[in-house]
């Protein structure tokens, strides 16, 4: 079959004549078709892939937010455990570690050890980062809150173990009988000075009674010290009882123990009188804590019903002056 001639309008000679392509120029057009072609082949794979996924790309979307719901969840869980950790925290400090005497153990040590940023620098770059690493600071924070409350409650199990020697040692009781109180003439706190006529700290307790009262060690310990002087709290004898107490037992006739000796509770460890700065027959009684004078008041439960203790408590605001 003869190849079919193309013509052409010549505007110039008003007549139509053959048109001539040439190899080159039609090798041009059809690179440029091919090209068109190629062109809106990939926009279209372009739209196709943007708009519309893959079953296994939309099988990974599909696992991706899953995972991203279970880290969401992960993290709610890992709050309500931190919360229940908080709570057993404060009552291990306000409460077990109160009831021993412990001191209570802070929030920065239990949460120690996770401060440093580049411990999550490898879970970051990623578009759910942040979940992640949420997640992996609550985990390392709960594990430290657990590994510090597993020492304590060690800690702890000891001091129960230890508790009846504790309850022995720690002053509980009068520092002497309740028939042989007359009356107890001033409290801990700022009182007037009978000597000075001014307001000063009183660092004990006066308790009024006859010229060589018994007096009692309130519990057991070792006798720490045994003086006597001219002034201050005249003959007095200090008993250390372990656990950081001391007692303090001033104004004495004299001393029945020696230094260095182990007294019970309820053992005289002296004889009530009026030497030093006194200007009456009593006895002076200190508790200190850690070397800190304290309110003798709240060691006296053991001779004491709720309603006397409540009574004494309210007797301790009035105001009193001292006999030393």
């Amino acid at each position: 079959m003869a190849k079919q001639k193309r013509y052409i309008f010549n505007h110039l000679t008003q007549n139509f004549e053959v048109l001539e392509t040439s190899k080159s120029r039609a090798f041009f057009r059809v690179l440029l078709i091919t090209l068109a072609v190629l062109g809106v082949a990939f926009l279209f794979a372009v739209l196709l892939f943007t708009f519309l996924k893959s079953p296994k790309e939309k099988a990974q979307a599909r696992e991706l937010e899953y995972m991203k719901l279970q880290y969401e969840i992960l993290n709610d869980r890992l709050d309500n455990m931190e919360a229940l950790m908080t709570d057993m925290e404060q009552r291990d400090n306000n409460i077990y570690r109160l009831v021993f005497e412990a001191d209570p153990i802070p929030s920065s040590v239990r949460r120690s050890g996770f401060t440093d940023a580049d411990r999550y620098a490898d879970m970051y770059g990623y578009m759910n980062s942040g979940l992640v690493v949420n997640a992996a600071h609550k985990l390392d924070v709960i594990s430290s809150q657990l590994y510090h409350q597993s020492v304590s409650y060690d800690s702890l199990f000891v001091m129960v173990r230890n508790k009846s020697d504790m309850l022995a040692h720690i002053p509980a009781i009068f520092p002497l009988k309740e028939s042989e109180i007359k009356y107890i003439s001033s409290y801990f706190g700022y009182r007037p000075d009978p000597i000075y006529k001014i307001e000063k700290f009183h660092s004990g307790i006066d308790f009024s009674s006859t010229l060589n009262t018994e007096a009692y060690a309130t519990g057991d310990g070792v006798v720490f010290d045994v003086e006597s002087n001219e002034w201050g709290y005249g003959n007095m004898v200090i008993i250390d009882h372990g656990y950081g107490y001391k007692t303090r037992y001033a104004h004495l006739q004299k001393a029945a123990v020696r230094k260095g000796q182990k007294v019970k509770r309820g053992q005289v460890i002296g004889f009530i009188g009026a030497t030093g700065k006194a200007t009456g027959v009593h006895l002076h009684y200190e508790v200190l804590k850690n070397d800190v004078q304290i309110d003798p008041i709240n060691f006296l439960y053991q001779d004491l019903t709720p309603e006397q203790y409540d009574q004494i408590l309210q007797q301790s605001t009035l105001p009193t002056q001292t006999m030393d």
